[in-house]
């Protein structure tokens, strides 16, 4: 269960401009009657019915006087009132309706105010909301039949009544996402492909920023009008220059600010005078405690305007396919398909460098600085269908809303590699947690486990991002973990093989077929297994039918190809060669040249080192069997009592509202609702010397594991399972990931340990009810994902024999659960 948050927010449009969406103040009255007087007579008609803009003006004293039962909720643009909704309770079901201002339809706002209508009144026990339209209003009745809640419709006298279930779905989620895709795209079009660009403070010396963006721009070749402002300089970098955006010749879609922090909010607000759809702000200051309210207001100025915002304090933004260069970085990156943000100007900086150098280039970049407002999923939209990003990188800092994250980037991983560079590996701060859950699952851990979830692959180092990306963007994914190497020296070779059993590649044996082939052709003190090594007498021809010869071999899923020079075939030749086999080839192939890291033939990454390609195609066929798992149909787990579980949590969190470790009685209840199996026990006072213990059912013998939840403020509920009992700090072994979990994760979960043989009869033992053990995995996800007041939990040891698996000591800890960000309720962080 997700619960929502119902408060004012900011909510973006389909024509990407920006709303403001809170509840009904008593206040609005006068700025609900402009709203009627604005509204045409039919579009009063198709609310009202009857009685016109008289009837609508007496509405709106009623749903502002001190007798309104019901609830609203209004919509501003650019601080003007254009839309009211709401709903009138009676009994389970609600009366609804709606008015937009003639100028916003057809931006989805209907749409957005029925979204959180929806919700609010699911939220307050309403089960179904009734909207009673005229067979005429056939914008209405679309809006609402493509809600994405369940709808019935009754013609009657002349009207249509409509009724909708309000309890959220499924497809109400995924037409949200739709929605909000749609959205993004819209709002980021004016970032990365805007008509025309501004300069405010293009300066006329070399040295300052402002003149180096406008260079950029200038240089870069950008095709629509360039406007530098600067009011003490006739023109800038050959362009006429103009005083301030008053006296632009034309409109400025996307301004890039350069100017000292103290003058960017004037400037912000000339702009939002000026209808600028999008901000740059590259200056810098705002992270000090002065600044934090500076750039909060930057914010609210670029919301009220519509405005996007990029930064402040980063180093713009860059799209090749566009020809736009809006960014202050030393040279001109090349056209490529990775899609690039980074919140480090230093690491964006020396990473686009590199892909220049390694022939990556990339398609569209952002440095989004202090991500006031536009954060890596706005950018995860935008990048999701360009047709010019085939690999997303994003280097990271913090997660802004993990949540959204990982929905947004699940769907995109299914069709396009993401890549995460996370810093603040390392643990910081303190944290009172007295669970061994708790304290095993730090934020990187969760970190960890969201990104897993979501498809994303998480590199250590921005090299070893590079190494991974340019294998991704330009070779085809493997069929699987099978690997030929090819090469002319044994000792790399062998190291080639190593690298590939420490990264879970198999290195098989090669067909009969082709094994014959090979001998067939090639120096007869070559060696024809698995790594092929054609010696160092060997020329570029033997390397290209070495290569061309395995990737035939059905057994095979890529080739390696590793070269050491100085011996046999040329530097020169070997790339030829490696080019001229692949050129058809449908299975990936990369290299490993000595010493150079390139792009042969413009599509075959080579690396300096072998472990960097054993890396590289490590991450690729790991990313490939994510893909290839088939989608896990909902499961039915059987036994759960939903119900009763909340209302023990309920109770309990009302008796003791900062929460409490549950007494064994409680914990026992709760677990038996979701039919988790403990031992049983009996609670006896034993003597007056004794303060109390627990008396309890016999375990077979098996094996102790742990199981256990946590409740991460920023990332949710967290699953661990591993070795358990006195083993459980010492061994560190545990498996970590993000409910909801299935049979087939559970069972990977268990895989991953290295404790897992113990459960399959290791050296003599008997084997265990492991089925048993998954059983108990997803009933522990199902429950920290419905009940958001448990915080932690622990089950330590569970004891899975051949019988079953029962855990003999439970702990459980509640507390007061923030209200979350719902998957259902659009908004603009």
């Amino acid at each position: 269960m997700v619960r929502t948050v119902a408060e004012a927010c900011d909510v973006l449009l389909r024509d990407g401009g920006v709303a403001h969406i809170r509840p009904l103040q008593s206040s609005d009255r006068e700025a609900l009657h402009a709203l009627i007087t604005r509204s045409s007579p039919r579009s009063a008609y198709l609310r009202f019915f009857t009685g016109g803009t008289a009837s609508a003006h007496a509405y709106m004293d009623r749903i502002t006087g001190p007798g309104y039962r019901g609830h609203a909720l209004v919509a501003l643009v650019g601080g003007l009132m254009v839309g009211v909704a709401e709903y009138i309770p009676d009994g389970p079901a609600a009366e609804v309706g709606i008015l937009l201002d003639d100028v916003v339809h057809g931006h989805g706002l209907g749409t957005l105010l029925l979204e959180h209508i929806a919700l609010d009144a699911a939220d307050a026990g309403i089960e179904h909301l009734v909207a009673t339209v005229l067979p005429e209003n056939r914008a209405m009745l679309r809006v609402l039949n493509d809600l994405g809640l369940p709808v019935d419709k009754r013609y009657e006298q002349g009207q249509v009544e409509v009724r909708i279930a309000t309890r959220p779905t499924e497809s109400l989620v995924a037409e949200i996402e739709a929605r909000a895709h749609e959205a993004e795209r819209s709002s980021l079009a004016h970032v990365f492909t805007p008509r025309s660009v501004a300069v405010i403070g293009a300066s006329r010396d070399p040295g300052r920023v402002g003149h180096r963006v406008l260079r950029n721009l200038v240089d870069g070749g950008f095709p629509g009008p360039i406007y530098p402002v600067n009011p003490r300089a006739a023109e800038v970098c050959g362009l006429a220059a103009h005083p301030d955006l008053a006296s632009l010749p034309g409109q400025a879609e996307l301004a890039v600010i350069a100017v000292p922090a103290s003058a960017v909010l004037g400037v912000a607000r000339e702009c939002a005078r000026h209808q600028v759809r999008a901000l740059v702000v590259l200056t810098g200051g705002f992270a000090e405690a002065g600044g934090r309210e500076a750039e909060r207001e930057l914010l609210r100025v670029c919301r009220e305007a519509g405005m996007r915002l990029i930064g402040p304090d980063c180093l713009g933004v860059v799209n090749t396919a566009a020809r736009l260069h809006a960014a202050f970085l030393p040279g001109r990156p090349p056209a490529g398909p990775l899609g690039l943000m980074s919140q480090s100007d230093a690491v964006a900086a020396a990473v686009i460098e590199r892909t220049g150098q390694l022939g990556l280039g990339v398609s569209s970049f952002a440095s989004v600085g202090n991500k006031a407002d536009v954060s890596g999923n706005d950018l995860l939209e935008y990048w999701e269908d360009d047709p010019a990003t085939g690999v997303i990188a994003l280097y990271l800092e913090s997660f802004g809303n993990p949540r959204r994250f990982a929905r947004i980037a699940r769907r995109i991983s299914t069709r396009k590699p993401i890549i995460v560079v996370k810093s603040g590996r390392s643990a910081s701060g303190s944290r009172a947690v007295r669970s061994r859950t708790a304290a095993a699952a730090t934020p990187d851990v969760a970190v960890d486990a969201l990104l897993r979830a979501c498809g994303v692959i998480r590199e250590d180092s921005v090299q070893d991002l590079l190494d991974t990306a340019r294998l991704l963007a330009f070779q085809p994914l493997p069929d699987g973990p099978r690997v030929a190497i090819v090469g002319n020296s044994g000792g790399p070779q062998a190291m080639t093989a190593d690298a590939c059993e420490r990264l879970g590649l198999v290195v098989p044996d090669l067909s009969d077929a082709t094994v014959e082939a090979l001998r067939s052709r090639l120096h007869p003190a070559a060696a024809v297994g698995n790594p092929v090594d054609l010696t160092a007498e060997a020329g570029a021809a033997d390397f290209a039918f070495a290569i061309a010869t395995a990737l035939a071999d059905p057994g095979v899923d890529a080739v390696l190809t590793v070269y050491t020079p100085p011996f046999g075939a040329g530097l020169d030749a070997t790339r030829e060669a490696i080019a001229t086999a692949t050129r058809s080839a449908v299975k990936p192939v990369l290299a490993c040249l000595a010493g150079h890291d390139e792009l042969i033939d413009g599509r075959v990454p080579a690396y300096a080192f072998p472990e960097q390609a054993v890396h590289a195609l490590s991450r690729a066929a790991g990313h490939a069997a994510w893909r290839a798992r088939p989608a896990a149909p909902a499961e039915d787990v059987p036994g759960i009592d939903l119900a009763a579980a909340r209302r023990i949590v309920a109770a309990d969190l009302a008796a003791h509202p900062q929460g409490r470790w549950l007494d064994e009685d409680t914990t026992a209840r709760l677990l038996s609702a979701y039919a988790i199996r403990t031992a049983r026990s009996v609670t006896a006072r034993l003597g007056p010397a004794m303060t109390g213990a627990i008396v309890q059912a016999m375990a077979g013998e098996g094996v102790e594991m742990i199981l256990g939840g946590v409740a991460h403020e920023a990332f949710g509920p967290l699953i661990m399972v591993g070795l358990g009992g006195v083993a459980t700090e010492l061994l560190a072994d545990r498996a970590f990931r993000v409910p909801p979990i299935d049979r087939a994760e559970a069972a990977r979960m268990i895989a991953e340990l290295r404790s897992a043989p113990l459960l399959h009869g290791y050296r003599g033992r008997p084997e265990t009810d492991v089925a048993a053990l998954e059983d108990q995995i997803v009933r522990v996800g199902r429950l920290m994902d419905d009940l958001p007041g448990i915080a932690e939990l622990d089950l330590n040891p569970v004891i899975v024999t051949a019988d079953g698996a029962v855990a003999v000591e439970a702990r459980v800890r509640l507390a007061p659960a923030p209200p979350l960000p719902s998957p259902f309720r659009r908004r603009l962080r």
